[in-house]
This record gives structure tokens, sequence and C-alpha cells, in this order.
């Protein structure tokens, strides 16, 4: 897995093992890290056992047409928010044959940042059957930072809904 940080690399060989150990397949939603986490479980040999599908879903258009997250959600809250995180993950796993999915929205910068919602802004949610878990996260550092931070943030939380 040439070019993968480390921390990436490590998370994702956990999340391949423990869904392996329970029969866990995912589907992933993934805005500002627009695939991140999708590349990294896919550069693992065996993949294709556990990784059922991804969305990236950069626009708010695309959330509302593959995942059915309301506009008028979007509209009131904004992207960046707990509530459209929870939404992305409820309808990755629903729009899916998968056991568990994970979302990821934020702002990874450099600019983009709003009064509230600065750069490095990140709501992550994991679901699993009718349970889903959300965090807010403020990382700093670059673009890239920001991006590899929320991927392994998303995939320890994905581990955690699992595991429940």
């Amino acid at each position: 897995m040439t070019g993968l940080p480390g921390g990436l690399t490590a998370t994702a060989r956990q999340v391949m093992e423990l869904c392996k150990a329970r029969g866990a397949t995912l589907a992933l939603a993934e805005s500002c890290t627009g695939g991140l986490v999708a590349a990294v479980l896919t550069s693992l040999p065996g993949s294709s056992t556990f990784v059922e599908r991804g969305f990236v879903t950069y626009s708010n258009a695309a959330k509302t047409d593959l995942l059915g997250v309301p506009a008028d959600l979007l509209g009131r809250v904004g992207a960046v928010s707990e509530e459209v995180a929870r939404a992305m993950a409820e309808g990755a796993l629903r729009n899916s044959a998968a056991t568990a999915s994970l979302a990821i929205t934020g702002i990874a910068g450099p600019t983009g940042g709003l009064p509230g919602k600065p750069v490095g802004t990140v709501h992550l949610a994991a679901a699993a059957g009718k349970h889903t878990l959300h965090q807010h996260q403020l990382f700093s550092g670059d673009r890239d930072a920001v991006r590899e931070a929320s991927a392994v943030a998303a995939m320890e939380l994905l581990m955690r809904v699992i595991n429940e």
C-alpha cells in the first residue's frame, strides 16, 4: 500500500480483521475524504469479502440522490452537521446490502470554514442495524492531515458500532 500513511493502513487492517471475525460487510459514505476510506480498505488483499460498496457524496445533491438525505435537512442544518452525518450513514446502510456503514462530512480546508464550523470541523457517523453512533471532531493541520485524521476516526467509530 504505497503512498498511504501508516495510521490509515494499521486502522484499515483492524477493520478488516473485525469484519472477517464478525461477518460484517460495509457501505461507506464519504464527503470531505472523497473516497479515502474506500481506497485504503480496498487496497487490502481480501477486501472484497467485507467492502460491499462506497458512495462519494461530495455535493449536497449527491447526498440527497444517492443516500436519501432530505434536501430540507441540508438546507436547515448544513452538510457539516450531526444530523446529516447520521442521515448519510443510515442512507448508506439502507441503500446497500451491507451490515454496517460509516459516513464522513466535514470541512478539510484550507478554505470553507464558517462561523461555528471552522476548517477541520468533521462529523462522523457509523450505523449497524437500527443503531447509529455519532462523533464530532475538530482536527488541525493541512487538508491532507484533516482528511487522514477523519478517515482514521471514522474507521474507529465503525469498529465501535460493529462491536456493539
